[in-house]
């Protein structure tokens, strides 16, 4: 008796092509943080995790299939000047607080138990999945928006008035949620 021959999917070359550049993404795209005056005083510690952590979550979003590259690390990086503008709602602390206790799990760090949040509700975990999910997209769009640029520069494109450039607008998910 014989195997039946498996005819497995061959790869693209348009998925290498996406792989790969979600790759290089996760070490060149700019970090999204949420607008305020802030956002110069996030830790040089955490903007140093986030490209490792980023390129653990394209490994692990090609191989499971599902979901977006953005770590807790890059959604707490987000949230931080959020942080120093005033107090948050219940929720946003909760998310916070969740972020902040994977960050410190990521580097191995112990967190004390008063500050422990390890789990959400489905709720709250639908919520952080919006917020990484809008930081993947505004991630994106300023990787498609510096290649485009780089593409006019290329081609010789002078005329200044006709294309230029805006910087990139980072709005929240809901207005009522940061």
């Amino acid at each position: 008796m014989t195997l039946p021959e498996l005819q497995l999917k061959q790869p693209s070359k348009r998925d290498d092509d996406g792989w790969i550049e979600n790759l290089c993404g996760a070490l060149t795209d700019p970090i999204i943080v949420y607008p305020s005056p802030w956002q110069e005083d996030i830790p040089e510690d955490l903007k140093k995790q986030i490209p490792l952590e980023r390129m653990i979550m394209n490994i692990k979003v090609e191989h499971e299939g599902k979901g977006v590259p953005v770590g807790d690390v890059e959604a707490l990086v987000y949230m931080f000047p959020r942080s120093m503008e005033g107090p948050f709602t219940d929720q946003q602390q909760r998310l916070y607080m969740y972020c902040f206790n994977k960050a410190m799990q990521f580097r191995q760090n112990e967190v004390p138990a008063d500050l422990k949040q390890e789990t959400l509700t489905d709720y709250d975990m639908r919520q952080l999945d919006d917020l990484k999910r809008f930081i993947w997209n505004s991630r994106v769009k300023a990787r498609k928006a510096k290649v485009r640029g780089e593409r006019i520069a290329a081609a010789g494109e002078t005329k200044q008035a006709k294309h230029e450039t805006k910087e990139l607008e980072v709005k929240t998910v809901q207005p009522s949620f940061f």
